[in-house]
């Protein structure tokens, strides 16, 4: 019987075209620090500290550490040069890039009924992000002040999508095991790996992402609307009965 569902954030419960809202982002993050390191200089070290973090295995190290040790290497900057600005710039200028996503009240009517049924919720966003910007991103959607038990963030994960250990960490923290876990996003290889654990899966279509291979079993899919019917319906992998 499924206990706990993990959604996905970006193009799943907060739809935008996450290619244009990276590529902004970098542009004006390159922007604000062009006074301290040189913009290509800045991009290739924060590509480079992004990377290192997809790439970690080490259960004992933070994905923020990770990219802070590799960033500071690649730029030949010292933290405290940089990071203030940093901060600053996911405090007050991430926040204006809301306009990049197209949020809908479907969201949060999927989560809150999630929660209506009984089971626990958790935003599995892909922890590559500090804090500051995935709770930013929550706003957007309208889901903040929802009662999700954990929310992925850089600063607190040691995993990243597409690696399967990074569900596991999830299933460890809510001592869960991953056949009572559905995974809901619209990444068929970051989101839908899942179901090599044991999870199931729901891709949500609209803003669907597929490199193609690897490829792995998705359940079920569907638009917000008909997951929030199956959800509401108790349907499919969402049977109270499992």
């Amino acid at each position: 019987m499924t206990k706990v569902i993990l959604f996905d954030l970006d193009g799943t419960l907060l739809p935008m075209d996450t290619d244009s809202f990276v590529e902004t982002y970098i542009r004006e993050l390159a922007g604000r620090v062009a006074h301290i390191v040189e913009p290509e200089t800045f991009v290739k070290a924060l590509w480079g500290g992004t990377n290192a973090m997809m790439q970690n295995l080490d259960h004992e190290t933070t994905n923020e550490k990770v990219f802070e040790e590799t960033f500071l290497s690649m730029s030949g900057l010292q933290k405290q040069e940089i990071w203030p600005t940093l901060d600053d710039f996911y405090e007050t200028v991430f926040p204006t890039f809301s306009y990049l996503s197209k949020p809908t009240a479907l969201g949060r009517q999927v989560v809150e009924e999630a929660v209506n049924q009984g089971y626990r919720v958790v935003v599995a966003t892909n922890p590559v992000f500090p804090k500051a910007a995935i709770y930013h991103r929550l706003t957007w959607a309208g889901l903040d002040q929802l009662p999700f038990e954990l929310i992925t963030v850089y600063e607190e994960s040691v995993y990243t999508k597409p690696h399967k250990q990074y569900y596991e960490f999830i299933c460890e923290k809510l001592e869960v095991t991953p056949e009572n876990c559905v995974m809901i996003g619209n990444d068929k290889q970051e989101d839908m790996v899942a179901s090599q654990i044991g999870m199931k899966t729901f891709l949500v279509e609209g803003y669907v992402i597929d490199r193609g291979d690897p490829a792995y079993p998705v359940h079920e899919q569907g638009t917000l609307e008909d997951l929030l019917e199956r959800i509401s319906r108790q349907q499919g992998i969402f049977k109270t009965n499992g």
